[in-house]
């Protein structure tokens, strides 16, 4: 139900356009809740239907003109009622965990195919961290302090420390393949 919500903080910060919300997905929220372009055009539906955003009117009628949304108080309720609400933490599920898992439980004759993923992650995550400490730098220098920037820069410090997080772990994992045995390596 998160995307739904997504699509409405972005159009309280910024009345948009489908392909307008689309991008500034690739740019932003994307990072920690993606979305396809074709899933957005579809929750914009849904959510004028509800009642909880409107089409602005257009400057000039035009057919196949691209329509701009803005967030009606009915969506804005909708969000901060989903804001305060409390979640659970989901599950944390990923492939490359299992991988190791069942090499571990059919030895090590697999081994050589994770660690090509396990460096191929490790410079997927540098890649991502520098892009993160990059903004960092670009958009919150010192004294940018307001409530909106200090939550907007928790998010962003919380994804700098996840590819730390992943980056240390990834070095010490190529590290411990490098002591296994050289049986299929």
């Amino acid at each position: 139900m998160s995307l739904p919500h997504a699509i409405l903080t972005a159009l309280l910060e910024k009345p948009s356009s489908g392909l307008e919300l689309t991008r500034r997905f690739d740019r932003s929220i994307g990072y920690f809740w993606s979305a396809t372009h074709q899933q957005i055009y579809r929750e914009l539906g849904k959510l004028e239907a509800e009642g909880h955003i409107r089409a602005l009117p257009s400057p000039q009628p035009a057919r196949g003109q691209k329509k701009s949304y803005e967030v009606l108080p009915a969506g804005r309720a909708e969000l901060a009622r989903w804001t305060a609400a409390s979640q659970d933490p989901k599950p944390y599920r990923d492939t490359l965990f299992l991988r190791l898992r069942a090499a571990a439980a059919i030895g090590t004759e697999g081994v050589a195919g994770i660690e090509a993923d396990l460096r191929r992650h490790l410079e997927l995550h540098r890649r991502q961290l520098s892009e993160y400490e990059e903004i960092e730098q670009r958009d919150f220098p010192p004294g940018k302090d307001s409530p909106q920037d200090r939550l907007q820069h928790l998010i962003l410090r919380a994804g700098i420390d996840l590819e730390t997080f992943w980056t240390r772990w990834l070095t010490h994992a190529l590290e411990e393949f490098a002591e296994l045995p050289d049986q299929s390596r």
